[in-house]
């Protein structure tokens, strides 16, 4: 379901920059946003609690956590915050360019919490396990997403010297 909310947002947002709203003027940007719209949407499962049921919760990101990570509960609240971040920095064109790479490499460091959740059967909201197969393709996605948002968006100090030049 997740990269279905990236999909229909970056489509979402193209549409609105055909429609001519100059902020989603371009694919990258429209990815962007919507990259930020999923993080919020995950961020979220991060801090919501173990009693509610209609989505993943923090329980069910401890337990995603392998078992060789210590502070499993801190390091969930930690990424949830990260994800948060991630998603106003590609919000934000000054910080577009770095938050593309921050969250590649966050997305990276979160790849064995998805290979444990798939291989330990680590169910959520109730429901069954997301099996690797459709797990790593997800999380290749999304850095292939962070990666071009980021390549194709200019360091803020080549931004302000164009600025100055045009």
């Amino acid at each position: 379901m997740i990269p279905l909310v990236l999909v229909v947002a970056t489509f979402g947002f193209r549409a609105l920059g055909a429609l001519g709203v100059r902020r989603f003027a371009t694919w990258p940007i429209g990815a962007a946003h919507a990259m930020a719209v999923m993080l919020v949407f995950t961020a979220s499962a991060h801090f919501v609690p173990a009693d509610v049921t209609v989505m993943p919760n923090h329980a069910d990101m401890v337990r995603m956590v392998p078992p060789f990570l210590p502070f499993a509960d801190a390091l969930v609240y930690v990424t949830g915050v990260l994800e948060l971040l991630g998603a106003a920095g590609l919000v934000l064109t000054a910080t577009r360019w770095v938050a593309g790479y921050v969250l590649a490499a966050l997305f990276v460091a979160l790849l064995p919490a998805n290979i444990h959740a798939a291989v330990a059967d680590v169910p959520f909201a109730g429901g069954e396990a997301t099996p690797l197969w459709q797990r790593i393709p997800e999380q290749i996605l999304y850095l292939a997403v962070a990666l071009w948002v980021a390549k194709t968006t200019k360091p803020i100090a080549a931004q302000q010297k164009e600025l100055v030049y045009a």
